[in-house]
């Protein structure tokens, strides 16, 4: 539920008013939670006095506003989007672990339709060397399922095998990359923006990603890898490598027009 500290409340309504739930009044000149909501927390950053709170959610991650700080330069983020670049060369230098938290935050604090936060984010890096040799163990059966489902997959990861049977040091599915995370949601675009925010994130740490549609194939057909994984029979809706780059990139690369309709 919502609480509403009568003391502080100076009943301007402002929680009222920007409430998607129509769950707040205003009563005798102060906000009232009146019926069950889906505990977005607009009420809570909306309210001018700190009256608000929601006890469910750990209210000591709550921020007060600073424009200096909270506020990113329009020119600057663009460039952030443009320079960004998929990275298919990490170094062996695993990303620290306080710097993961923060990058895994900025999924974990994404919208979700209704407010659900049903993402689930599954981060390998201590045990990435023990996830890759399953993943490989793995692959041969699921060259079979591919095989008759997605048969140019097969082609493809069948020559990724037979390379890394040659010589394991052959890492095409995972191009070295310290980490591997897994995100599951049932709404697929609520993990797409999170999976963006993610990545942005891990940019700005300094890290980079890749999404891989690649190793996604074969965790979707391994009940062995997602069950090592945790994930279940929940839907993955992306994978992605992540780590520090082991390439500089100078600038950034050129794009089609877009297909842009502004009316």
């Amino acid at each position: 539920m919502v609480e509403i500290n009568k003391d502080l409340c100076v009943g301007c309504g402002a929680c009222v008013r920007d409430c998607p739930g129509e769950a707040l009044q205003i009563q005798d000149k102060k906000a009232e939670y009146v019926r069950k909501c889906i505990q977005c927390g607009h009420c809570v950053a909306v309210c001018p006095t700190g009256a608000v709170s929601i006890p469910e959610y750990d209210m000591d991650e709550v921020e007060e506003y600073d424009k200096d700080t909270f506020c990113v330069d329009p020119e600057h983020f663009l460039h952030a989007v443009k320079f960004r670049r998929s990275i298919r060369n990490f170094k062996s230098t695993p990303i620290e672990r306080e710097k993961l938290e923060r990058i895994l935050a900025a999924g974990r604090y994404t919208p979700t339709a209704k407010n659900t936060q049903g993402c689930r984010f599954v981060l390998v890096r201590d045990e990435m060397k023990a996830f890759k040799d399953l993943f490989w163990k793995e692959l041969p059966g699921i060259l079979d399922v591919l095989k008759e489902e997605a048969p140019l997959y097969e082609r493809v990861f069948r020559g990724f095998y037979e390379k890394y049977k040659k010589d394991p040091k052959d890492d095409t599915f995972f191009f070295n990359a310290t980490s591997f995370l897994v995100i599951t949601s049932k709404n697929p675009l609520d993990g797409g923006l999170a999976a963006a925010n993610i990545e942005n994130m891990a940019v700005a740490e300094g890290a980079g990603v890749l999404f891989s549609g690649y190793t996604k194939a074969v965790v979707e057909n391994s009940d062995v890898l997602r069950e090592w994984l945790g994930i279940g029979k929940r839907t993955v809706v992306c994978c992605m490598l992540m780590g520090y780059p082991a390439v500089s990139y100078k600038r950034t690369a050129p794009r089609k027009s877009g297909n842009i309709v502004i009316r």
